[in-house]
């Protein structure tokens, strides 16, 4: 037996789960916390009485499925059982409604990140409360709720999140990372918890709204803790859900679960103050760790934690590579369909490097990613377009640059307000799955913000890797998370960093002029169709 075999064999690696918006991935990391084996479970949401939801059966199985997967993988990769593990940790979506009564019981169909029909309640949270409240956030998602009038709010006893739920599940604990519980509501980053004002103001309009609620909001949210924090340990019921076949033994220390904004800065090192990173995934979002408060509310900017609980300026867009993933496929069936069939991978692999070869501007073709509504762009829903004109130079090249420009085009509009607030980045990191072929979304990632942009080895990984850290962390003993990352992790590790091509820089420029002109269309499709 080799040491990894044996390290896995005496329960020293530590197991990450990140759920994804189309990817349940697990992945197991040992003793020098690089990843040893991993296991995925692709799901979808679905689009139900027009609510963006998951069933919570379909968590589960998937949840099964994705860890069934790496205990094959660590079976074939290292020739051992995947039984004990020292750490555990679960990382999900951010953002959401999963709200339970006094039996545990869901009273309503989950509500994620993606959904839009919240606007009057963010609104008037944000008014109220002098700070940004989304659509997509907890708070928003309730206090609407009690503005519809429905029927369970009344009997809500606990709201969480999708990794905050999860966890539960697990271990019995209702606590919740700082980072995704920046997601729910406003956090005090001096105490380290909900802000305690706030939380009197919101529990004050919903008195206001007519509802004598038998609840106070900070009595129904989890318990907040920072990285390194012990958040319980598997149990008995815990380890059968994972592993039904009962392999998986109890006992395993769980860290505090995050939201995937919060595993995002792990995996890129992106927790200390002046470092930022841009996930690109379902939805791209990009997160830089302020020095100082914004001087003014911005409704585009969510102002979030790290997982330490440092205050982040967070740039989330609602629609990301989805689009282009159709795209791909769509091209995937003309090659299948032409006899030269390829696999997925190779398809996305091609195109993009097709790309690479077009025009600075992409020619006069637009692109817009709208699946869903886009706040920053001020769209309740989205309709996917495809613009060009009649003289537009309309070649595959071009095509696929417009794509992938139209993936960071809303991404570029929400920084410009951090550019204008005067908040500055020394490095910025990317990391997700578009980021696989390399020098392709990279280098038009520092077009889009005329900065450099950063990549490691593993930036496919993405957050799985990043809650597996944190777990790690944790099991360490916890301490200064930016020095653990800096000294454990990233000492040795190799990073290719991209600076912005000057022709590049100039030809997305041009591209989002367009693009901003455009949106008129978009508005105008959401209206018609």
């Amino acid at each position: 037996m080799d040491a990894t075999a044996r390290a896995i064999a005496e329960g020293q690696a530590v197991i990450g789960i990140e759920l994804g918006s189309t990817n349940i991935k697990t992945v197991l990391i040992g003793p020098r916390l690089e990843p040893l084996a991993s296991g995925s479970h692709q799901w979808e949401n679905q689009f139900v009485d027009r609510t963006w939801t998951y069933a919570l059966d379909d968590v589960w199985d998937g949840l099964r499925d994705a860890y069934a997967k790496l205990a094959d993988d660590v079976r074939a990769r290292h020739g051992v059982e995947l039984t004990a593990v020292a750490g555990l940790g679960i990382s999900a979506m951010m953002h959401g409604y999963l709200a339970f009564d006094a039996d545990d019981q869901l009273l309503a169909p989950f509500r994620t990140w993606r959904n839009t029909m919240t606007g009057p309640a963010a609104a008037r949270l944000t008014r109220a409360l002098g700070h940004n409240i989304p659509q997509r956030w907890s708070a928003a998602h309730l206090y609407q709720a009690v503005l519809n009038g429905e029927p369970h709010v009344a009997d809500v006893r606990y709201l969480t999140t999708l990794a905050g739920y999860v966890h539960w599940r697990l271990t019995g604990q209702k606590v919740i990372g700082i980072g995704d519980a920046s997601g729910m509501f406003p956090i005090d980053t001096a105490a380290k918890d909900f802000d305690a004002a706030m939380l009197e103001k919101f529990d004050a309009l919903v008195a206001e709204a007519g509802l004598d609620a038998p609840w106070r909001l900070g009595g129904i949210l989890p318990k907040v803790l920072v990285a390194g924090r012990p958040a319980g340990v598997l149990t008995p019921e815990g380890a059968a859900l994972l592993d039904p076949a009962g392999r998986l033994l109890p006992g395993a220390p769980l860290c505090p679960p995050e939201g995937d904004a919060g595993t995002g800065m792990t995996a890129t090192n992106s927790v200390r103050r002046r470092t930022g990173n841009v996930s690109a995934g379902t939805s791209v979002f990009a997160m830089v760790v302020l020095e100082r408060p914004l001087a003014e509310v911005h409704e585009e900017i969510d102002i979030v934690t790290t997982p330490a609980g440092d205050a982040v300026a967070m740039v989330h867009c609602n629609n990301g590579a989805s689009e282009l993933d159709q795209w791909c496929g769509l091209f995937g069936e003309f090659a299948a369909a032409l006899g030269a069939p390829a696999e997925a991978p190779v398809v996305f692999e091609t195109l993009f490097r097709r790309s690479l070869d077009a025009a600075g501007d992409c020619g006069g073709l637009l692109a817009y990613n709208y699946l869903a509504g886009e706040t920053i762009t001020s769209l309740d829903e989205g309709r996917p377009l495809t613009l060009r004109t009649p003289d537009s130079d309309f070649t595959l090249a071009n095509f696929m640059r417009a794509q992938v420009f139209g993936v960071f085009a809303t991404l570029a509009l929400g920084m410009r307000i951090l550019d204008v607030e005067g908040v500055e980045v020394d490095a910025m990191f990317a990391h997700g799955g578009l980021f696989k072929t390399k020098g392709v979304a990279q280098r038009y990632l520092a077009a889009a913000l005329n900065t450099p942009v950063t990549v490691g080895e593993i930036a496919g990984q993405g957050g799985a890797w990043g809650i597996a850290l944190l777990a790690a962390f944790a099991s360490d003993g916890g301490g200064d998370l930016d020095a653990w990352l800096s000294e454990r992790v990233f000492a040795q590790a190799a990073l290719e960093t991209v600076a912005p091509d000057p022709a590049d820089v100039a030809g997305f420029a041009s591209y989002l002029t367009r693009y901003e002109a455009g949106l008129a269309v978009e508005r105008a499709a959401v209206g018609a169709i």
